[in-house]
C-alpha cells in the first residue's frame, strides 16, 4: 500500500444507542456478514492504508476482520484513572494522530455497508487538488469525507460528537459526484437496517427494491 496516499480512518467506536435491536448495529448480519465486515471489505479493496478506531467493547468484533496493527482501541481511562472523552471528534483525532505520516485521511463510519470502493478512490484522488473533498450523490453530501495532510492539526484537535463538520465550513471543500447511493446510507436504527437488507446485493431481494433506494438517493441516511 502506498504510504503517500490518504489513509482511511474507519470509525467503529460508537455506542450505537439509536439502534434498538438486539446487539450492536455493527454486528448485525447483512447477507451472512456483519455490517462492519461489509464496510471493511470495501475499504480494504481500495488498496489504501486504513486504521479502524474502536472501543474495548467492540474490539473483539473488529479483530475478527483485521490485523492488530490495523486497529486502534481507544482507552476508557487516562493514566490518572479519569474517564476518557468519547465521541466522533475524539475518534477522528485519535485515528489521524495514529496515522500522522499519511498524506491525508478519508473518514468512513463503520456502519455504511453499501459504500462502494470506487467512491473511496474517487475522493482520495480529489485530495490531490483540494484540502477537503467529500462524496456526493444526487446533490446530497455523504461519506467519505477526505482531508489533506495540511489539516492534521485541526483534525487532531477535534473533540466530542461534533466530528469534522466545522472544518467544512472553514476550508474550501470539493464535492465529488459519484453514482453510489451508499454514500448516504448508514445503519443507525432498526429501520435503517431493514432498508439495507432490502437492497444489498448479497441479500436475495427483488431488483425493484434496489431501484427504489437509488431513486430515493439513500433515504436511510441518519
Amino acid at each position: 500500500m502506498d504510504q503517500r496516499r490518504p489513509a482511511v480512518v474507519v470509525l467503529a467506536a460508537g455506542r450505537g444507542q439509536r439502534f434498538r435491536g438486539e446487539g450492536h448495529k455493527l454486528e448485525q448480519l447483512v447477507g451472512g456478514e456483519t455490517v462492519l465486515a461489509h464496510t471493511l471489505r470495501q475499504t480494504m479493496a481500495s488498496g489504501l492504508r486504513f486504521l479502524v478506531v474502536t472501543s474495548a467493547t467492540l474490539a473483539p468484533l473488529v479483530r475478527g476482520h483485521v490485523a492488530e496493527r490495523d486497529m486502534l482501541v481507544l482507552p476508557t481511562q487516562d493514566r490518572l484513572g479519569r474517564p476518557v472523552p468519547v465521541g466522533m471528534g475524539h475518534s477522528i483525532a485519535a485515528g489521524v494522530a495514529a496515522t500522522g505520516d499519511a498524506q491525508g485521511w478519508l473518514i468512513v463510519p463503520a456502519d455504511m455497508p453499501l459504500l462502494q470502493t470506487s467512491t473511496l478512490l474517487a475522493v482520495a484522488r480529489a485530495l490531490e487538488h483540494d484540502p477537503i473533498a467529500y462524496a456526493q450523490y444526487d446533490g446530497q453530501r455523504g461519506h467519505p469525507v477526505g482531508f489533506s495532510a495540511e489539516l492534521f492539526s485541526e483534525l487532531t484537535a477535534l473533540q466530542g460528537d461534533e466530528g469534522a463538520r466545522k472544518l467544512l465550513a472553514r476550508f474550501p471543500a470539493q464535492a465529488v459526484d459519484v453514482n453510489d447511493p451508499g454514500v448516504l446510507v448508514d445503519v443507525d436504527t432498526v429501520e435503517d437496517l431493514q432498508r439495507v437488507l432490502s437492497v444489498h446485493p448479497d441479500v436475495p431481494t427483488p431488483a425493484s427494491a434496489r431501484h427504489r433506494l437509488q431513486r430515493a438517493g439513500g433515504s436511510a441516511a441518519g
